[in-house]
């Protein structure tokens, strides 16, 4: 049953549930026994395979459909009214276009499952730099991962409150299932994969993939594709940057932001071991970065993302100890190797393969088999993971000062400008750093 009197969500919902036809809708409230439960169902479907506890307590992997492994950025699209603003590397289609694509391809698209309304946040519940979202999805996979990567649960209805706005985010696998039908492990339609936003409304409707990005919607959808659009209406930006918070052997703290492209090793630097003495590196994020500047003139951060979404492969004790520490419990691990012992593998992980495994699409392996091991490893397996597992995470709960802007309007008549890089020196109390 809905704890929210929002009148706009309730309607949104009903809605959605009159255009998809689940056979029932759950309202997820992020706690611990809904995340076993789900877990339970997806190991009882074949969807997750539990790990053993000795090696990867309260761990999962699972194995996706081949055809559904990675973001999809060919089927991505930004539905903005004027085709300027979806900007030059992005798909634009028409948005009623697209609604009417996507109205018919989400009709009845969850007959046979249940609905899941998923409120989440990005950012510390109530902060001021924080925003909130509502993903309606058929997938409980895509629940309990979104219970790692964002604040999930019903204090973001209470955030809502009985006014409050939200972004609207619809899912669905897109494969519904007729009375008495089985149902697969990893459900999806690849020929009709859409992930598609729609600037002006502040919606985000995906259909098709179960995957990765294509389907939590908080991440890449959000957190930097319509919060760039909220960013620029509100006079902030999101953006693909890292944050690290260094401290020098006399205490003196820095932060800094640094955008790099992905699979360049930003998680590696973000998550960096120091090798000079009394030097201290705290992850505050190591994908997403909102910026804002505060009426004090001072710039601040927050990495609006609760855990991590690493790539595996070429993470091990060496390449990065902090990332394979954080992995090491609670976590949900997509397209690895199976060892015999119930636990993971990927490749780099150590410097030889186990003597026996099972690979992503459940296939055996052994060193007499006709391929190396590293050609059965899926290139891109997914482990989401809380931030604060994360040897590094710290315990400060604040924001990042990235600099101090001077207000310079009354002598230049222009623009509040940046003094160089003055870096911040301390943290305010109240915001989660987030990995």
């Amino acid at each position: 049953m809905a704890e929210t009197r929002n009148r706009k969500l309730l309607d949104w919902v009903d809605a959605v549930a009159a255009l998809t036809q689940p056979d029932r809708v759950e309202w997820c409230d992020g706690s611990a026994d809904e995340y076993d439960r789900l877990c339970r169902l997806l190991v009882d479907r074949g969807t997750f395979t539990k790990l053993s506890d000795a090696k990867r307590p309260n761990s999962y992997l699972a194995r996706s459909d081949p055809a559904d492994v990675a973001r999809v950025e060919s089927r991505t699209f930004v539905c903005s009214s004027d085709p300027e603003d979806a900007g030059p590397t992005n798909n634009w289609v028409d948005p009623s276009e697209m609604r009417a694509t996507l109205t018919d391809l989400f009709r009845g698209a969850m007959r046979g499952r249940t609905m899941y309304v998923v409120p989440f946040s990005m950012g510390q519940l109530g902060s001021s730099i924080a925003h909130v979202g509502v993903e309606v999805t058929d997938s409980p996979y895509v629940v309990v991962n979104m219970r790692i990567m964002t604040r999930m649960g019903t204090g973001v209805l209470e955030v809502i409150g009985d006014d409050g706005d939200f972004v609207p985010c619809l899912h669905s696998v897109g494969v519904p299932l007729a009375a008495g039908q089985r149902d697969v492990a990893w459900p999806c339609h690849p020929e009709q994969i859409y992930i598609s936003h729609f600037p002006e409304t502040r919606e985000i409707w995906s259909f098709g993939s179960g995957y990765g990005g294509n389907a939590l919607l908080g991440k890449k959808c959000f957190a930097l594709r319509i919060a760039s659009v909220i960013g620029r209406d509100e006079g902030w930006i999101a953006e693909h940057m890292l944050i690290l918070k260094l401290t020098s052997p006399a205490g003196e703290v820095r932060y800094v932001a640094g955008a790099f492209p992905s699979a360049c090793g930003k998680t590696n630097l973000a998550m960096l071991v120091p090798t000079m003495p009394g030097w201290k590196v705290e992850t505050i994020g190591d994908d997403i970065c909102w910026m804002k500047i505060g009426p004090d003139g001072m710039l601040r951060a927050i990495n609006p993302e609760a855990g991590f979404f690493g790539v595996a492969p070429g993470t091990n004790m060496v390449t990065n100890p902090n990332a394979v520490l954080t992995l090491a419990a609670n976590c949900i691990f997509t397209n690895t190797a199976l060892t015999d012992d119930g636990d993971i593998w990927w490749e780099g992980l150590t410097e030889e393969p186990p003597a026996h495994c099972t690979d992503w699409r459940g296939r055996e392996w052994t060193p007499d088999s006709p391929t190396p091991l590293r050609t059965r490893i899926h290139a891109s397996p997914r482990q989401p993971a809380r931030i604060r597992r994360s040897p590094t995470s710290g315990k400060t709960r604040g924001r990042a000062h990235l600099g101090h802007l001077v207000r310079r309007q009354a002598r230049i008549g222009g623009p509040a400008r940046p003094r160089g890089l003055r870096l911040g020196a301390r943290c305010l109390p109240g915001l989660d750093h987030g990995f």
